[in-house]
C-alpha cells in the first residue's frame, strides 16, 4: 500500500529548484511577450477578462505500482484571460490561471486524497461555430506545479502533509498538456464554458510507492467576463 508510506519523506532542497522555478518565470514572461506579439497584428484591440469555474479532476495512472482505484477530487480554476480577434471567426485566447487538482483513493485504511496546486497557461484559439455564440476552444497548456496537499483520513482521525514544489524533488515541477473545449458566448461580456484538459507528461518519471506515476486530467465548467 503506497499510503502509509507517503507520511515517511524527505525536505531536503536541491539547488537544481531555484532553476526550475526560474524556468518557470521565463516560460510566463516568455507567453505574455507572445500575448502582446500577436496583439500587435491584430484588427482589433485586445479584450481583458477573468474566468472562474469548477475543476472535476482524476488521474490516469502509469506503469508504476498503482494497484489502488480513484475518484474525482473536486477543485476550481480562477484567473485572467485575453481575447485578440485575428480574423473573422478566429481568435488567440490565452489565459493565465490558478488550478486545483489531484484525486481520492478508498483504501482498506481509510481515504487518502492528494490536492495539487498549479499555474496553468493554456495558449488557446477560439473558433465561432456558424452564426451562434457557440465556439470551439483548443490548444496546448504548460502547468507550473506549486504545491501538493496528502490529507489521510479514517474513523480514529486525520494527517495532512504540505509539500512545498521548490522543496521536494518528487514531482515534475512543469508538464505539457493539451485542452478541448466549447464556449458559448451569452452576450458580448459574459460567457459560459466546458472544458476537458490532459496532460501528456506523467507527474513523476518512476512511480513508485510513496509516489504513483500518473497524468492528470480534468473536466471543467466555468463563467468568464471580458471587459
Amino acid at each position: 500500500m503506497f499510503i502509509y508510506e507517503t507520511w515517511h519523506i524527505s525536505f531536503s532542497m536541491p539547488e537544481k529548484h531555484t532553476l526550475n522555478f526560474k524556468h518557470m518565470k521565463k516560460i510566463i514572461i516568455l507567453a505574455l511577450g507572445l500575448f502582446a506579439a500577436t496583439a500587435v497584428h491584430a484588427q482589433s484591440p485586445i479584450r481583458l477578462g477573468v474566468k472562474a469555474g469548477l475543476n472535476i479532476p482524476d488521474i490516469i495512472k502509469g506503469d508504476g505500482n498503482n494497484d489502488f482505484d480513484t475518484k474525482v477530487n473536486p477543485g476550481f480554476n480562477a484567473g485572467v484571460t485575453l481575447d485578440i480577434k485575428l480574423i473573422e471567426g478566429l481568435a488567440f485566447t490565452p489565459e493565465l490561471l490558478y488550478a486545483t487538482k489531484g484525486y481520492k483513493a478508498e483504501t482498506v485504511f481509510g481515504e487518502f486524497t492528494q490536492t495539487t496546486h498549479f499555474i496553468d497557461v493554456p495558449i488557446l484559439a477560439s473558433i465561432k461555430l456558424g452564426g451562434s455564440g457557440l465556439n470551439l476552444v483548443a490548444g496546448p497548456q504548460v502547468s507550473f506545479l506549486t504545491s501538493t496537499k496528502n490529507k489521510f483520513e479514517n474513523g480514529f482521525g486525520s494527517a495532512e502533509e504540505t509539500i512545498i514544489e521548490d522543496k521536494s524533488d518528487r514531482f515534475k515541477k512543469s508538464l505539457v498538456g493539451g485542452l478541448i473545449g466549447f464556449r458559448y458566448d451569452i452576450s458580448d461580456q459574459i460567457d459560459i464554458h466546458g472544458r476537458y484538459a490532459l496532460d501528456f507528461q506523467k507527474n513523476n518519471e518512476d512511480g513508485s510507492r510513496e509516489t504513483p506515476e500518473y497524468r492528470n486530467q480534468v473536466f471543467s465548467v466555468g463563467l468568464g467576463i471580458k471587459f
